[in-house]
């Protein structure tokens, strides 16, 4: 008999959840067809791939109507996903543990002809450095101790989209508020939050700083800064005062060589940081600086600074997981409802692939999400080899064996 992979079971039964039997299956079925689903992961897809043999109708009505709280989803993943972080080995004797919380946004993309699914607008895409039909999502996403987990998300509404639906607009930057207060740290851990020049404003880094977080981000050089008491923007300054001697030379492990130039003071309307000015490999006189990094913590030195902004790159990674391995933006469902729910499944999938990488990475090997998604795919078709070569041994009809796979001759 083909059945269900048991630490999929195990994970989703520890969550207690407090779901019906048959909302259980259902989401069994679900997270199982994402990881197990190759190509195109619309519902039909991956029930297709979960093997599941209930009509399509009751996939999308657990999605869009079915009565289970996708807040308590959320919350129970997330108390999880903290506790295996907690439960890790402190690594050099550091009395507190360093954890980053990562904040983006991305677009799902959708056909310009898709009219009918609900809350998409046009929004600007980073990555095709356009405006895409699309719905939006901020997402957090938190790194410690070698485990890298997707956290958190909010969809973003344009105004138009708030006032016409009587909800209150809250832009990109109060919804990474809302996640940064939300998120729950503990006193013996040191808190990093990165982010790119997107959220780098006054309100997310005061907001950081009621918390007792750090913040490590990029900066635009079009903001101001007073060296000396004197008023001017980044990239001026950079071109008309630096000259080479003033730079010091930094080799970040993996990263290569930076030309930096270190400056404290207020930057804007934020005060009493720390900024580097950074030049990748060459530095080429009255040029604007390559990167502009902002740092809230006095104590780190400059290659800390860069090599904990790094780690900003593991949501990125997760996000092309999302996408290309899991389908996250693939979904046909109308009811916004219903996506918000695939949206927190998905997010319960990428939580259960890390908690299996980190189970299989102590044995020593080097593992990625990607390597855990073939394992469990190969693991499913030997499940299948078994189950047809004991079918056979049976006599059983091939007719027969071909229906409960749901193949075709």
């Amino acid at each position: 008999m083909v059945s269900l992979y048991l630490p999929i079971v195990k994970f989703i039964l520890a969550l207690k959840l407090e779901f019906s039997k048959p909302q259980l299956q259902h989401l069994f079925t679900l997270v199982h067809g994402i990881i197990l689903c190759a190509g195109r992961k619309n519902i039909t897809q991956i029930q297709y791939a979960a093997k599941d043999h209930r009509h399509l109708s009751s996939v999308t009505n657990f999605l869009n109507h079915a009565p289970w709280c996708m807040n308590r989803m959320q919350r129970r993943r997330i108390q999880a996903v903290m506790y295996r972080i907690r439960k890790s080995q402190l690594k050099g004797g550091d009395p507190r543990r360093i954890v980053f919380l990562i904040v983006d946004d991305t677009c799902c993309k959708k056909d310009r002809t898709t009219k009918r699914m609900e809350a998409l607008s046009f929004q600007y895409s980073h990555e095709e450095g356009k405006s895409v039909w699309c719905h939006n999502l901020v997402t957090t996403h938190v790194v410690s101790s070698g485990q890298s987990y997707a956290f958190d998300f909010r969809p973003y509404y344009q105004s138009e989209y708030c006032e016409a639906q009587r909800l209150t607009f809250k832009s990109k930057n109060d919804l990474a508020v809302e996640m940064i207060e939300a998120f729950p740290s503990n006193d013996d851990e040191r808190v990093y939050v990165l982010m790119d020049s997107w959220y780098t404003s006054e309100k997310v880094v005061n907001a950081c700083n009621r918390k007792g977080f750090h913040v490590i981000a990029t900066l635009k050089t079009n903001r101001l800064i007073c060296p000396s008491g004197i008023t001017i923007k980044i990239n001026d300054f950079a071109e008309q005062y630096i000259r080479k001697s003033d730079l010091r030379s930094v080799t970040v492990e993996g990263r290569g060589v930076y030309w930096v130039y270190a400056y404290e003071g207020p930057v804007s309307e934020i005060e009493n940081v720390r900024l580097l000015l950074s030049w990748k490999d060459e530095y080429t006189a009255s040029s604007k600086p390559q990167v502009c990094l902002l740092c809230t913590d006095p104590t780190l030195d400059l290659v800390t600074i860069q090599r904990y902004y790094h780690v900003r790159w593991n949501i990125e990674t997760g996000y092309r997981y999302f996408k290309e391995l899991l389908g996250f933006d693939q979904y046909q469902l109308l009811s916004f409802h219903g996506i918000q729910r695939f949206w927190a499944i998905q997010f319960l999938t990428q939580n259960f692939l890390e908690f299996q990488r980190q189970d299989w990475i102590r044995d020593g090997a080097d593992v990625t999400i990607g390597d855990v998604v073939r394992r469990i795919r190969e693991e499913f078709f030997g499940q299948i080899v078994v189950y047809v070569y004991e079918q056979a041994l049976e006599k059983k009809p091939l007719l027969d064996i071909l229906r409960h796979l749901k193949l075709t001759a």
